[in-house]
């Protein structure tokens, strides 16, 4: 197992998959705010197969965080924690993901301290399905194993329960399956909590073949991205179970490829899923070959995941800013995510600009990710073990 020095050991091949998955990530969030696209990148009649791109390789960032997530716990568990103290963690953890989610993020986002309405996105989710695994570490790995897949395969059965059939049951439904306002006009919720919560289970599931040589770790990693990828693909040509649109041919050859890959992410459908965990597990089995700069490069984000997360939303944001200012002549802030119609439609830039500015997010990231990621190696105060 490749590991690196610090607080606690770790796995080298973890960082490096969340470290690129980070990077990625920023991708998308940048596009939010700089793009001058006024169109949605999934609505292939409108948009090009380029931008559609942009956006479906940042489908395999939400997966790779919750996965490794419950790698990382389960790593934990075998290395000595019992499971009383690892519960307590991850409840308080998950709770403190939660109110980031809804303060600190939610300020990066808009600029501003007018939290309501509040926004659930993917760290409300992580939080909660910490909490959720909080009590799941007491059952067994095959308890564990057979929720995880249940939910992973089965929850597409639900599509068809919308949330006003449910009367004073609607909002936790919404907070569980289906995204929407779960509080009108306070609480919208961008991330429901199933089936994320059963993709982080199965990242603790996983965990225990980090104790394994490396030959065997591999082999399983590679079959098993292997098989899911191949499902997705059987699954997706046949338009039977797993997705609630089906595809179809369009135009071009581009465009038909980006219909079929066109899946549901929200909540993300079993086909969502097996598209993208199975390259993840993929690359979780080539990461542990990198090395050199590269490997070190994306190693630095990913072992300061939340630090990274929290601060490039506010690059990001303060980026637009200045575009603003140099293309509108006037200081204002960019709430995408709460008020995307408010962005003026002469504001934005193509998407060569869109990458250029991805870049220079990434990169004016390093250094902060580098001295936080040295000072949780360096230090040992409890705070660092909730960033």
């Amino acid at each position: 197992m490749q590991a690196t020095s610090g607080r606690e050991s770790r796995v080298s091949s973890v960082d490096i998959v969340r470290g690129a998955v980070m990077v990625l990530m920023a991708l998308d969030h940048v596009r939010d705010y700089v793009t001058d696209a006024r169109i949605r990148p999934e609505d292939l009649s409108r948009a090009s197969v380029a931008l559609f791109a942009t956006r479906w390789i940042t489908h395999f960032c939400a997966p790779a965080f919750f996965l490794l997530a419950g790698v990382g716990m389960g790593i934990s568990m075998k290395r000595g924690r019992r499971p009383a103290h690892m519960s307590r963690v991850l409840l308080t953890r998950g709770l403190w993901l939660v109110f980031l989610d809804l303060t600190v993020s939610a300020m990066g986002w808009q600029f501003g301290f007018d939290l309501v309405p509040a926004f659930a996105l993917v760290i409300w989710a992580l939080g909660w399905s910490m909490v959720v695994m909080a009590a799941l570490v007491h059952a067994p790995r095959g308890a564990i194993a057979t929720i995880s897949l249940a939910a992973i395969a089965l929850h597409n059965l639900l599509d068809g329960v919308r949330p006003e059939a449910l009367g004073p049951f609607a909002p936790l439904w919404q907070v569980l399956h289906v995204p929407g306002f779960a509080i009108p006009g306070t609480l919208f919720i961008g991330y429901p909590l199933v089936p994320w919560f059963a993709v982080m289970a199965l990242g603790y599931v996983l965990a225990p073949i980090y104790q394994w040589t490396p030959g065997r770790r591999r082999r399983v990693l590679i079959w098993s991205g292997s098989a899911a990828t191949a499902g997705f693909v059987a699954l997706r040509l046949v338009n039977g179970y797993g997705n609630p649109a089906p595809w179809s041919t369009l135009g071009t050859p581009a465009l038909t490829v980006a219909a079929f890959l066109n899946v549901n992410k929200y909540p993300p459908s079993l086909l969502f899923l097996l598209m993208t965990l199975g390259p993840i597990l993929l690359a979780l089995a080539h990461a542990e070959a990198l090395r050199g700069r590269l490997a070190g490069w994306l190693s630095v984000y990913g072992r300061v995941p939340l630090f990274y997360y929290i601060g490039h939303i506010y690059v990001a944001h303060a980026l637009a800013v200045v575009l603003g200012l140099v293309q509108l002549r006037e200081l204002r802030r960019f709430p995408v995510v709460s008020d995307p119609a408010s962005v003026p439609q002469v504001f934005g830039v193509p998407l060569w600009g869109v990458y250029c500015c991805w870049i220079a997010v990434v990169l004016l990231m390093y250094t902060p990710c580098r001295w936080f990621a040295r000072l949780k190696q360096e230090r040992t105060d409890w705070w660092l073990g909730y960033t």
